[in-house]
């Protein structure tokens, strides 16, 4: 027996667990793990499994952007590094703005563990597989994006069960961050890509104003990865709390168009544009208040760095990883990247893309 196993069973013990049954879900791109526990009354639970040793730790408030190079990815992307404090508290956000996330049962955040509540297995993209209309999931999806951008009350310290947990900006560091991931791994996946210094510092400069934009207008918190394999159709409860949420320990304070994004230009699976444009528009009845043109600009802005951003992502898995599968995601993103480079404030962005990225090597 391994020692984390032993952590494991002390825990579900200490939990009144230790009898319940221990299924193992499949693995995602994380180092996260999760068990269903049933109990021997029938009762259904999942237990949330994150060392906290295993990934580089998360960001320090006080760093400088030196400083949070120097530690690593999730510091300058302003990654949770899985935390299980992370998680808890953010899970206490979000039901305060009155939506749904699991209840927590049994929390150690120092030991990376918790029970949380299980909402089952109809995630959005399983449940509209199986003939589920799309649209009605879309637009609570949409819902929940509003009251969450309407009700939240976010201070600079989340408190939750686990612990308390900063809640930091998705800042012009992270997001330029994340839009370099494309420069430096997809010539690793391509080697015909070649980026030297020049290209590199026109890179730079087209995406500065872009990520610079993104931290003066990140207003509102996000989910920062709210897509149809994170959300569990809940078909017990109404409205928007049908939107079951997981998977958002890495909120940050963002452009309210982030989630709406990942959502609608979904790296997994495709959303009709037309369905893409009425859930837009249902987001802008949800918050009136809300200047729409200006609005979309940046949606499109951010979408084309968050889609340059998943790029880089999939090269890492293909290149470093041994991950062949999410090659057959990239089409996707590079199409969705595409329509965005032709809106407009995008010109030098897409200039750069014509100069340095053949069409051929768009796939």
């Amino acid at each position: 027996m391994s020692d984390r196993e032993a952590e494991r069973i002390e825990f579900l013990k200490g939990a009144g667990l230790a009898d319940a049954r221990r299924d193992p879900l499949p693995g995602d791109a994380s180092t996260r793990r999760y068990e269903r526990l049933t109990t021997p009354a029938g009762a259904s639970l999942m237990l949330m499994d994150q060392a906290a040793a295993a990934e580089s730790p998360p960001c320090d408030p006080a760093w400088t952007p030196e400083q949070r190079r120097a530690a690593g990815w999730n510091a300058v992307a302003r990654l949770s590094a899985g935390r299980i404090e992370a998680f808890a508290a953010v899970s206490n956000l979000f039901r305060g703005a009155g939506l749904s996330t699991p209840e927590i049962i049994a929390v150690d955040a120092g030991s990376g563990f918790a029970v949380i509540e299980d909402f089952g297995d109809d995630l959005f993209a399983r449940v509209i597989e199986d003939g589920e209309p799309a649209a009605p999931l879309y637009l609570a999806a949409v819902e929940a994006l509003a009251k969450l951008h309407l009700n939240a009350v976010m201070p600079d310290v989340l408190s939750g069960p686990g612990g308390d947990w900063p809640l930091l900006t998705y800042d012009a560091v992270a997001l330029q961050g994340g839009a370099d991931l494309f420069t430096q791994w997809m010539p690793k996946l391509n080697p015909a890509l070649d980026f030297g210094d020049a290209a590199l510092a026109e890179w730079d400069a087209a995406w500065a104003p872009i990520a610079a934009m993104g931290e003066a207008k990140a207003w509102s918190v996000a989910h920062r990865d709210y897509h149809a394999e994170n959300l569990i159709w809940l078909r017990g409860r109404s409205g928007d709390r049908r939107v079951g949420m997981i998977d958002f320990q890495d909120a940050v304070l963002a452009h309210p168009s982030w989630d709406l994004h990942s959502l609608l230009q979904d790296a997994r699976r495709d959303v009709a544009p037309e369905l893409e444009a009425v859930a837009l528009n249902h987001y802008f009845e949800c918050m009136p208040g809300v200047d729409r043109e200006p609005f979309l600009q940046d949606y499109a802005a951010l979408a084309a760095l968050n889609e340059a951003r998943i790029l880089g992502i999939f090269a890492r898995l293909i290149a470093r990883d041994g991950k062949p599968r999410y090659r057959a995601f990239m089409p996707r993103m590079w199409r969705h990247l595409e329509a965005n480079l032709q809106k407009p404030g995008m010109e030098a962005v897409r200039g750069w893309f014509d100069r340095h990225v053949p069409v051929e090597a768009r796939q």
